[in-house]
């Protein structure tokens, strides 16, 4: 039996390529016009490429950004019309690489760039990769002048990524407490200023990270209030006595400072100033597994 140009045409239309929104595809560019490039992959019709869908940067030049038959993957955005031709996108399909990346940021604790690009409600919004993300005012080092940071690149860690509800959350402080643990070591002394107070104790800023001064470390008395002993943007000096890279906490202690119970209670003052001089002797007594 002879097969006329007919039946083969009439064969591929009765093909299913099982072309569909969302899919990957590999396909080479097969020719341009002013609106975009047209891409064979394997359909009856070429895809077509938007112009703004090529790039999350900005393309002038198409044919020099998209040579005539280079092979890449595209996404298609766009079922087959009436004419068979499906709509491809490279802008969205590395905006869904973006998405995977910063998840894998998330699970890793590892730390990227990210320009602020305004301020939102809370805190600033920022652009990594192309996607927008939020950084809360509560997780920004500089949370004083936010007009400041608009411009900046900063480095941040990924609280949250979610692209299903293309959300992104963003973390600088996390990020510089990073860094900062590698640089931090169990007997150091720090100096800081007091965060917040809460009933189980005083948090601390130093060096671009926080650490908590728990209320069992404060004195070797009983602390009844801390109200009366700490107040917001109070200087304070204390040893750090555990260090958990993985949680990123730092536990501080300035009853190891005291030269008697009750000490910090009594004359807060004068052991911040000898602060120094008394740790050299705390770090004789420090038990690297942990302290009472």
């Amino acid at each position: 039996m002879s097969f006329s140009t007919d039946d083969f045409a009439k064969a591929l239309e009765q093909h299913d390529y099982q072309f569909q929104r969302g899919q990957v595809v590999r396909g080479k560019v097969a020719g341009y016009d002013s609106d975009g490039a047209y891409v064979d992959i394997g359909g009856k019709s070429a895809a077509f490429l938007p112009l703004e869908e090529a790039s999350l940067r900005r393309v002038t030049n198409l044919q020099e950004f998209l040579p005539e038959g280079e092979e890449r993957e595209y996404l298609i955005i766009r079922e087959q019309n009436e004419d068979g031709q499906v709509t491809l996108s490279l802008r969205q399909l590395e905006i869904r690489q973006a998405w995977k990346r910063m998840q894998e940021l998330q699970e890793n604790q590892q730390t990227l760039q990210a320009r602020v690009s305004g301020i939102n409600k809370g805190g600033v919004t920022a652009e990594v990769q192309g996607i927008r993300g939020f950084i809360p005012r509560s997780h920004l080092v500089d949370r004083d002048n936010l007009d400041a940071l608009i411009g900046k690149a900063l480095t941040v860690a990924v609280l949250e990524a979610d692209p299903e509800r293309r959300r992104l959350v963003l973390s600088q402080r996390l990020a510089s407490q990073a860094v900062s643990l590698g640089q931090l070591a169990i007997g150091q002394l720090v100096e800081g200023k007091v965060a917040s107070i809460k009933p189980f104790g005083v948090f601390v800023e130093f060096e671009g990270t926080t650490g908590l001064l728990h209320i069992n470390q404060i004195s070797k008395n009983y602390v009844a209030d801390l109200n009366q002993l700490f107040e917001i943007g109070k200087p304070v000096r204390a040893l750090i006595i555990d260090l958990d890279a993985v949680k990123r906490r730092i536990s501080l202690s300035t009853k190891v400072l005291e030269n008697y119970p009750g000490e910090m209670l009594e004359k807060m003052p004068e052991v911040m100033a000898e602060a120094e001089t008394r740790a050299e002797k705390a770090r004789k007594s420090i038990d690297q597994r942990g302290m009472e």
